[in-house]
């Protein structure tokens, strides 16, 4: 049986009838003596079937078909059937932008209205941003990546991240080398930054370099606020011998000690206020606030330990009250993200710094944030080490420079490609060797687009990013150097995502994977992922990871596109998304325990990066149990975070259900606002155990985001 490879690297059986009609169409379009009969076109397709091995190329069968009516004299025929052939490459390659474009002048653009919620797309900054987004995708879909994988991706076999910023030579996440950066000075704008002498200078030169990566980079960026301790002490010590100065021995040492107190806490709740407000306020050049997250740990071997624990708990604190919006209402501002550390000494079994955990709890609680990290569980998975994921929550590799020290920031990710499970499992239709066949194919796919990326930015200078390549956020290399040897050797990480270990596993067992049939499976295409981006790492040398977390928004995207070409499917295209990675689907009755113990096992696997969370509802009156998940986090799980049902109105300040309205559009019950971005629709799902609104096209878009936030 002969194979045919289509141009997005599908293999296929070869459908000879669909060659016919093709030729038939290019025959109606040409006189009667010029059109080959029948006879003829079964001639030239037998030979082309004798001529073909195994597996051809489509392009190849063509090819041959235009010889062979060549050598039948038929050169008007051959001309119309290239001219067809010609036809379908340019509607493939159409450009696209002119009417996202222009529904986006017109704020008409929905779909990239509802893209980022930190983005507003009625702002000029922020049009212009996206406005270079949509050529970059046009051009990347046209020009930039092979024709198969601009195929698998339109089609939802894959998903090539961030094209909208494919065409500049700039990566995805970051950890920022932020101490070395405040140590050693840097350089921005051209302008020399020296190493800071105060705490709150310190937080306003970070608070710029932050602003500065989130500028050059399209992904997020985290920063270990334990680099700050120092600086805090400075401002200590400064204030200790302005007050010996000052007073002498005129005042008793209590005396002048506590005004020293008094003017540090000062400064550090100024500090802390810099960098909240700082962040909310700057504007990036691509619109919006500096995605950046800060990691919050204290490290027993750390000799500012004190220090930090005093900046940890201020910022909680100032998190905990929120900032307050146009109207004077304090709400939960989008940035900075926090992640918590949890070890010995504060996972709420009587260690010194259990006090800030319970405050970490109670933000939570309110604020949605901090996720938790458990240092234990770290340790366990990446050589003992404890350090931050990037900004999108994708994690580094364990990486060693030339004196044998571990090292993690100064260190990025290249990009992201990610897989619809889903799709393979449906076309496999429970068939485990057709399963098995095409998830091979369809990783070497994702390894092309991955290696696509790689490509792009080899041979890149540090020019076109000094404050990442020359002034320390990532290195220190000279002008004209180029970035290449940061690309490899593991230095840097590319990763592959997967979304729908649910659907993927329900279509193939007939069960969820919490069912142990369903597990066992999951589990072992979990590994064979694992095995894959390991041999490529291999292979290649670069730092090629299991991604367990992207981008929430594919979960529609891949869910959106296999009911338009496969249709409903019970729980799995009828539900309007798919679930994250490796995530319990939201609708299974299953308890936080129970439900961390059953995915650790997933991230261990996941290499590069995962997440898990617990949906508590009425958190503000769950802060018991919710310390009881807490210490549970400590010993069981890597990762993980809480979501709640309760929503939250920042116009007004209703603290309560958002509603769904007639128009099915979100709308606060007490001020009656509509804009889904002045809210906090925090719930994973609406709450809505009822049949689906698929039966009406008017209303079937939204009703998927309804159904899954």
């Amino acid at each position: 049986m002969i194979k045919v490879q289509k141009r997005d690297g599908r293999i296929v059986d070869y459908n000879r009838e669909k060659i016919v009609k093709a030729i038939r169409k290019a025959n109606a379009e040409v006189e009667i003596t010029e059109r080959a009969a029948d006879e003829i076109i079964d001639e030239i397709l037998d030979h082309v079937e004798a001529q073909t091995e195994d597996v051809v190329n489509v392009e190849t069968i063509q090819d041959m078909i235009e010889s062979s009516l060549v050598q039948k004299n038929k050169y008007t025929l051959s001309k119309k059937y290239m001219i067809y052939r010609y036809q379908r490459a340019l509607l493939r390659k159409a450009n696209t932008t002119d009417e996202s474009i222009l529904k986006l002048i017109r704020n008409e653009n929905k779909e990239l209205a509802e893209e980022n919620s930190n983005k507003n797309t009625i702002l000029a900054s922020t049009q212009r941003d996206y406005i270079a987004g949509e050529v970059s995708r046009d051009l990347t879909r046209r020009m930039l990546l092979p024709e198969r994988i601009s195929m698998a991706h339109d089609q939802g076999i894959l998903h090539f991240h961030d094209t909208d910023y494919f065409i500049q030579p700039i990566f995805n996440c970051c950890l920022i080398n932020i101490g070395d950066m405040l140590d050693n000075g840097t350089v921005m704008n051209e302008k020399m930054i020296e190493s800071p002498k105060s705490f709150q200078v310190a937080c306003t030169v970070m608070t710029q370099i932050i602003a500065a990566v989130a500028s050059n980079q399209y992904g997020g960026q985290s920063v270990d606020i334990r680099h700050l301790g120092k600086y805090l002490r400075k401002s200590k010590m400064k204030f200790q011998r302005q007050m010996e100065e000052a007073f002498g021995s005129s005042l008793p040492a209590e005396a002048v000690q506590e005004m020293v107190n008094i003017r540090l806490k000062d400064e550090l709740k100024s500090g802390v206020q810099t960098i909240q407000y700082q962040i909310n306020t700057l504007m990036t050049t691509n619109g919006q606030a500096p995605f950046v997250t800060l990691f919050l740990c204290l490290d027993e071997n750390d000799e500012y330990i004190e220090e930090n624990a005093m900046i940890v708990e201020e910022v909680l604190r100032q998190r905990l009250d929120g900032i307050k919006n146009e109207a004077g209402i304090s709400v939960t501002p989008a940035f900075p993200k926090l992640i918590y550390v949890l070890d010995e000494h504060n996972c709420l079994k009587g260690g010194r710094y259990d006090y800030i955990t319970k405050l970490a709890v109670k933000c939570s609680s309110k604020r949605m944030y901090p996720d938790y990290i458990s240092a234990k569980k770290m340790r366990e998975n990446y050589e003992g080490n404890v350090f931050s994921c990037m900004g999108c929550r994708s994690f580094l590799s364990p990486w060693k420079d030339e004196n044998g020290n571990y090292k993690f920031e100064g260190r990025f990710n290249q990009g992201v490609v990610s897989l619809n499970l889903p799709q393979i499992a449906i076309l496999a239709e429970g068939d485990e060797e057709v399963f098995w066949n095409l998830l091979d194919e369809r990783l070497e796919l994702c390894y092309e687009a991955l290696m696509c990326r790689h490509k792009a930015l080899e041979g890149i200078v540090s020019d076109v990013s000094p404050i990442h390549w020359q002034y320390g956020a990532i290195a220190r290399l000279g002008k004209g150097e180029k970035i290449d040897p940061l690309l490899k050797d593991g230095y840097s990480t590319i990763s592959l995502g997967y979304i729908g270990i649910y659907e993927m596993t329900k279509l193939m067992k007939g069960v969820s994977q919490t069912d142990p049939a369903g597990e066992e499976f999951a589990v072992r295409v979990m590994e064979h992922m694992r095995e894959a981006v390991d041999r490529w790492k291999d292979d290649t040398g670069l730092g090629f990871g299991l991604y367990g977390t992207p981008a929430e928004s594919l979960c529609y995207r891949f869910a959106k596109l296999d009911r338009e070409h496969y249709g409903v499917i019970k729980d799995v295209t009828d539900k309007g998304y798919y679930t994250n990675s490796y995530h319990v689907d939201v609708r299974e009755q299953i308890d936080a325990f129970s439900k961390f113990n059953f995915e650790a096992q997933f991230q261990v696997l996941s290499s590069g990066g995962a997440i898990s969370y617990a949906e508590v509802p009425n958190m503000a009156n769950n802060l018991e149990a919710m310390e009881e998940v807490v210490k549970f986090i400590y010993d069981n799980i890597q990762y993980a975070e809480f979501n709640t049902k309760s929503d939250y109105c920042q116009e007004c300040g209703y603290d309560g259900e958002i509603i769904i309205n007639d128009d099915m559009e979100w709308e606060c019950p007490q001020c009656h606002n509509k804009d889904k971005k002045k809210m906090n629709v925090t719930r994973r799902t609406c709450g809505y155990l009822g049949e689906n609104f698929w039966n009406t096209g008017k209303t079937q878009e939204i009703k998927s985001r309804v159904l899954h936030l």
